[in-house]
C-alpha cells in the first residue's frame, strides 16, 4: 500500500505532541522523573507513554511549521505545569523536614539529594522517603498518567495552552508549600516547643546550669520520640496536598473533579 506524505506527517505529528506533553511532565514530576532512576528507565518510559497517548492527538496540524514548532512548545509548558504542581506537595514535605531538623537542633546533619543536587537535612530526605512510598501505595503513578491521557481530551493540541490563567494557578497553588509544611511538621514542631519551654523554665530556676549541654542531647532525643509519633498524621496530611494538587492539575488542564 503506498504511503502518503500527509498522513505520514500526521502521524508524526501526533507522535511529537504526545512526546513533547510526556516530556514536559518527565522533565518536573516527582517520582518518574527522578534523577536517581536510570536514564535508560526513564527514556523508555517516556517512548512507551508517547506510543500510547500518539492516537489521542490530533492529525491536522504539520509538526514542521511555525505554528507546529508553537504547539510543540505549548505541550511542553502544559506536561512541565503538571509536573511541579504534584513536584510542589514534595518539597512541601521536605520543608517541613527543615522546619523540625532546625527545631530538633538536628539541622547540621545533611545528605545529598541527587534529584536536588544539593544536601538537605537528613530528616528531609526521610519524609521525602516516606511520601514517595506513599504516593506508590496510593497509586499517584497511576492517576498521574490517566490524567496525563485525559488531558488530550479536556485540553487538545492546539497553540492556545494552558494560558495566563493556567500559570496563575499554578503560582497560586505554589502557596501550599508553605502552608502544607506547616502542617506536616506541625505535630512534632508543638512538641518541641514545650520541651524548649521547660529548658526556658529551667534556665530562669537554675541559672548556673551548662544548659547547651544538657539540652541539646536531651531535645534531639525527645524530639525523635516527637517525629516517631507524629508518624502517624503524615499519611493525612499527604493524602489533602495530593487531593489538592489533584484538583488544581484537572483545573489546569479543563478537566472537572470526579
Amino acid at each position: 500500500m503506498p504511503l502518503d506524505i500527509g498522513q505520514l506527517e500526521g502521524w508524526v505529528g501526533g507522535a511529537s505532541w504526545a512526546l513533547a506533553r510526556v516530556s514536559g511532565l518527565m522533565l518536573v514530576a516527582p517520582v518518574l522523573g527522578n534523577t536517581t532512576i536510570p536514564m535508560r528507565i526513564r527514556v523508555g518510559l517516556t517512548v512507551v507513554l508517547t506510543l500510547v497517548l500518539a492516537p489521542l492527538a490530533p492529525l491536522g496540524i504539520q509538526p514542521l511549521s511555525a505554528q507546529g514548532v508553537e504547539v510543540l512548545a505549548q505541550q511542553v509548558l502544559i506536561g512541565a505545569a503538571l509536573g511541579f504542581v504534584l513536584k510542589l506537595i514534595f518539597e512541601a514535605v521536605s520543608y517541613a523536614g527543615q522546619f523540625v531538623s532546625q527545631a530538633m537542633s538536628l539541622g547540621f546533619a545533611e545528605v545529598v539529594n541527587p534529584s536536588l543536587g544539593g544536601s538537605v537535612p537528613v530528616l528531609s530526605q526521610f519524609y521525602m522517603m516516606l511520601v514517595t512510598l506513599l504516593f506508590l501505595v496510593m497509586n499517584g503513578h497511576l492517576q498521574l498518567i490517566d490524567l496525563l491521557a485525559d488531558s488530550f481530551r479536556t485540553l487538545p493540541v492546539g497553540t492556545d495552552g494552558i494560558g495566563a490563567g493556567g500559570l496563575w494557578g499554578v503560582l497560586t497553588f505554589a502557596t501550599h508549600l508553605f502552608s502544607g509544611a506547616v502542617r506536616v511538621a506541625l505535630p512534632a514542631l508543638t512538641a518541641l516547643l514545650v520541651v524548649n519551654f521547660g529548658f526556658g523554665a529551667i534556665s530562669r530556676s537554675a541559672p548556673s546550669m551548662n544548659l547547651f549541654a544538657v539540652g541539646f542531647p536531651i531535645t534531639i532525643c525527645l524530639g525523635m520520640v516527637a517525629v516517631w509519633l507524629a508518624l502517624r498524621g503524615l499519611p493525612g496530611a499527604f493524602d489533602a496536598l495530593q487531593t489538592a494538587a489533584w484538583e488544581t492539575m484537572r483545573q489546569l488542564v479543563g478537566g472537572s473533579r470526579p
